[in-house]
């Protein structure tokens, strides 16, 4: 059975069987049904090919991704890829995960677009000033970016509220009487970074405490950069009672120097993980700050980004989650 057999059966037009069956708005509620319950007694399936080519459309979503090598073994990045692939598959359409190197990232974006190989494309680790997110809001490509940006005019994005969760942090750690915090942070480039600083600045400042420039550890988004960077803060005199780790990926290696220099964790030194680190290298019920829900994140943003092609506006596609903080034995009461 094909599309015009099925036509000629219902006695309707090839268009309106067509569009009927890709669920166009201007078709009517039973002629969609009469046309949807005849084609799935016929067997009809339509040629998803000669569909892209009528729509104008490959009905495919990408993401172009500058891989490290921690990222495939990262449970919060395969969560929300998941997520996406999930979602997707329900609407048959798919995902294509692009990896490039960083200094290819851009001319990346730019000859995606050029060939509309993508309806739509998730853009992640937003910068604080990101030439990837004017480019595409230039071109009129649709995007949902994974993050904010500083920019003007609208665009849609998916983000949890980074300002909210370090107050979580530290309100937790003052509440458990320590004053000398220290944080740890991803390379300031990235949004998330630069609002987590700031916002960890605004609260030990509200708290009436100060904050020591030795304590600021920044460009780590490893396992070994978070090693050097607790080893660091170990060396400073006086040391911190606490640490906040802007990241998982370096929160792994932050708790593996505090374990391997005899730091008795949650009593010589308390620490907050942003994310979940469950590793066999440091062990669980780690006090974290955690972003819910990484397959709905995922599935939440394939669904911004097809009302995006779809025609919705930009500004009404922007979406903010609220992390929630996970107590663990990570972080105790400060003893000096």
């Amino acid at each position: 059975m094909n599309l015009k057999s099925l036509a000629r059966t219902l006695g309707i037009s090839k268009t309106t069987v067509s569009r009927a069956l890709n669920g166009y708005p201007e078709v009517n509620v039973h002629t969609r049904e009469r046309v949807l319950a005849a084609a799935k007694e016929a067997g009809y399936e339509a040629n998803p090919m000669a569909r892209s080519l009528a729509v104008g459309r490959t009905n495919v979503f990408g993401i172009i991704y500058p891989l490290l090598p921690s990222d495939l073994g990262d449970p919060m990045f395969l969560g929300v890829v998941g997520g996406m692939s999930a979602a997707l598959e329900k609407s048959k359409m798919n995902l294509i995960i692009a990896p490039v190197s960083p200094q290819n990232e851009l001319p990346s974006y730019e000859q995606m677009v050029r060939g509309r190989r993508v309806d739509g494309l998730v853009v992640s680790r937003t910068l604080v000033h990101d030439e990837r997110i004017a480019y595409l809001v230039k071109k009129g490509f649709p995007f949902v970016a994974h993050g904010r940006t500083e920019l003007k005019q609208p665009y849609a994005w998916f983000d949890y509220d980074n300002e909210a969760g370090i107050g979580l942090a530290c309100a937790h750690l003052i509440g458990h009487g320590h004053r000398r915090i220290a944080l740890v942070s991803a390379p300031l480039e990235l949004n998330f970074a630069c609002q987590r600083k700031n916002s960890f600045i605004a609260c030990m400042t509200a708290a009436g405490l100060a904050v020591d420039p030795r304590h600021l550890v920044e460009n780590t988004l490893d396992r070994r950069t978070g090693y050097q960077a607790m080893q660091e803060l170990l060396a400073c005199s006086p040391r911190p009672t606490a640490v906040i780790v802007d990241n998982h990926l370096s929160g792994v290696g932050a708790v593996r120097a505090l374990l391997d220099a005899g730091i008795e964790i949650g009593k010589d030194m308390s620490v907050i993980v942003w994310g979940s680190i469950e590793d066999s290298l440091v062990g669980s019920n780690v006090t974290t700050i955690d972003q819910p829900d990484p397959n709905e994140a995922g599935a939440k943003m394939t669904e911004m980004l097809s009302a995006l092609v779809a025609g919705t506006p930009p500004a009404q596609l922007q979406v903010l989650w609220q992390p929630v903080l996970l107590p663990g034995a990570t972080v105790g009461r400060c003893i000096g």
